[in-house]
């Protein structure tokens, strides 16, 4: 610990006040990427095999084994759906809609944070660099003419290390980013199915087509 707590020392020591934001914003990010794995995971994103087991049935006309699957199911999405089984309207389907991006806007908290942290890290790395390079030209005039080449490649390396360590905040805040909105893309593509199969099952449009067919031969008939 003692070797960790001199290296920040150090780092802090060169990079400046701009370095010390940017540990501290990494700290902050960290802690948002692990509540938002732990948050998908109680959720139960990306694990609908019940739940889709569910649809299947019911899609099937199967109602018992419909619930069966959903006592089954620990998704988040499960209230959603046994409120879509209540009836088949306009309303109600509006109503699931809503129920379900409500929670999908629950899941994506936080997500707007960490897209922030992946477009001001590498501005702020770049801001300590002008900073730092600033410094070193100051320091270079202030020397005259006997100028020291060492002194100049020593505030130039300087600087550009905020610039390292505002890309090494952004560049894995960026990916985990994209790895969780697609997550929620998938989630959405998923629940709008599930939502369409609810309201306009197999088994009803097959009986509405049996349905209308007897209709047309009777009427042939006649």
């Amino acid at each position: 610990m003692d070797k960790i707590a001199s290296a920040l020392r150090g780092i802090l020591d060169l990079g400046g006040p701009v370095v010390a934001v940017l540990i501290l914003t990494s700290i902050i990010t960290l802690t948002v990427v692990f509540y938002k794995l732990w948050q998908y995971r109680a959720a139960g994103v990306g694990r609908h095999v019940e739940l889709n087991l569910a649809v299947q049935a019911w899609d099937r006309g199967d109602k018992a084994l419909t619930e069966r699957h959903l006592s089954k199911s620990r998704s988040y999405l499960v209230p959603v759906i046994k409120m879509g089984l209540n009836g088949n309207s306009p309303e109600l389907s509006e109503r699931t809609d809503a129920e379900a991006e409500e929670r999908f806007s629950r899941l994506e908290r936080g997500l707007s944070a960490l897209d922030m942290v992946a477009q001001l890290a590498p501005l702020m790395g770049l801001f300590g660099t002008v900073l730092g390079m600033i410094e070193a030209f100051q320091k270079l005039q202030s020397a005259g003419s006997s100028v020291d080449p060492s002194l100049l490649a020593g505030g130039i390396w300087v600087a550009l290390l905020t610039t390292a360590a505002g890309l090494a905040v952004a560049m894995p805040t960026s990916l985990i980013l994209s790895w969780l909105e697609a997550r929620m893309h998938q989630e959405r593509v998923f629940t709008n199915r599930v939502l369409r199969t609810l309201f306009a099952p197999g088994h009803s449009m097959v009986e509405s087509k049996q349905t209308l067919h007897s209709t047309d031969l009777a009427s042939h008939g006649a």
